[in-house]
């Protein structure tokens, strides 16, 4: 088995890639293609939507193969929990949030329990409530992160060293085989890649937003909690997101405060959506984005990543 780990023999794939349960684009033919692959597939729950998951679910689940699904920890409630588990993945994933009330829940169902940390405080939580996978995420990945996080390079050994015998996923500016082979030097046991597989023929995402992520570089992208107070989003302001250039970020950098009391100004962004002046939802990316040139087939990217990955581990081996 190639590039076997102990993740990929936990949950019994090729690979020791995984998708990212980015709320909404991570669906059902995502997720499948990356699980063909011989990654991971995991949906992006988000906040749980009945319905998304209805729908989407099948479409993983119909691939024999082993899947998962992630929420939002701080936007969910056991029912949410409950109802995924209903569906028999192979694990759930919790990012963001206190994920103690939904261990015992996870744990009676069979499922594996994946927790996302932003720090090592989180990281020995993970490991006292007894998650079987623990993601270390840096403040180089797309969408949201910690406020107070720490970059991919110097925080995922530190994760893996507290960790102990827990496997660990490095998420964070991973884009290409490359990052693959840093994180398993690193000592983690795979990745966990969001940006790199909105980029794909499966992501459940608007054609600009592709096209923005296909143009864009990582200088270009900026962590900020303007956009979320713009779109009228939930999202607790501890947890900024990293997005590439927007309107909205010009205008009101700084003026966060001025801009969630400014009501014609919400309505405007609306408006803005409506008319197609901004994209629909903002661009959620990573510092790696430049690294992203083409439009696979996530089933194809998967044996690409892991191919270039074997490749910059052989480099490294000679030298």
């Amino acid at each position: 088995m190639a590039l076997s780990t102990a993740f990929t023999e936990m949950i019994g794939v090729r690979y020791p890639i995984a998708l990212a349960p980015m709320g909404g684009s991570a669906g059902g033919a995502l997720a499948a293609a990356v699980s063909r692959g011989g990654g991971f597939g995991i949906l992006g729950g988000g906040y749980g939507d009945p319905e998304w998951l209805a729908r989407e679910v099948p479409i993983v689940a119909g691939t024999e193969r082993p899947w998962g699904v992630g929420f939002l920890t701080w936007g969910i409630d056991v029912a949410v929990v409950e109802l995924a588990l209903s569906y028999g993945p192979s694990a759930v994933m919790l990012s963001f949030g206190d994920p103690s009330p939904y261990v015992e829940h996870v744990r009676r169902a069979g499922a594996l329990l994946i927790l996302q940390v932003t720090d090592l405080e989180e990281a020995r939580r993970a490991v006292d409530l007894g998650a079987d996978v623990i993601v270390a995420q840096g403040t180089e990945s797309g969408g949201h992160g910690a406020l107070r996080g720490r970059s991919t390079l110097p925080f995922v050994p530190a994760v893996v060293d507290l960790a102990a015998q827990v496997p660990v996923l490095a998420a964070g500016g991973i884009a290409d085989g490359r990052g693959v082979a840093a994180a398993l030097v690193l000592g983690a046991a795979g990745v966990l890649i969001g940006t790199r597989f909105q980029a794909t023929a499966e992501a459940l995402v608007d054609p600009s937003i592709t096209k923005a992520i296909l143009e864009g570089r990582g200088q270009d992208t900026e962590r900020s909690t303007l956009l979320d107070i713009a779109r009228g989003s939930r999202w607790p302001p501890k947890y900024p997101a990293r997005t590439l250039g927007h309107p909205y970020l010009d205008r009101w950098r700084g003026r966060e405060a001025e801009l969630a009391a400014d009501a014609q100004a919400l309505q405007d962004y609306q408006d803005d959506v409506a008319r197609g002046a901004v994209p629909p939802l903002p661009v959620w990316a990573g510092e790696a984005v430049d690294l992203i040139t083409d439009l696979p087939s996530a089933e194809d990217l998967v044996t690409a990543l892991t191919t270039q990955a074997e490749g910059a581990l052989a480099r490294a081996g000679r030298h």
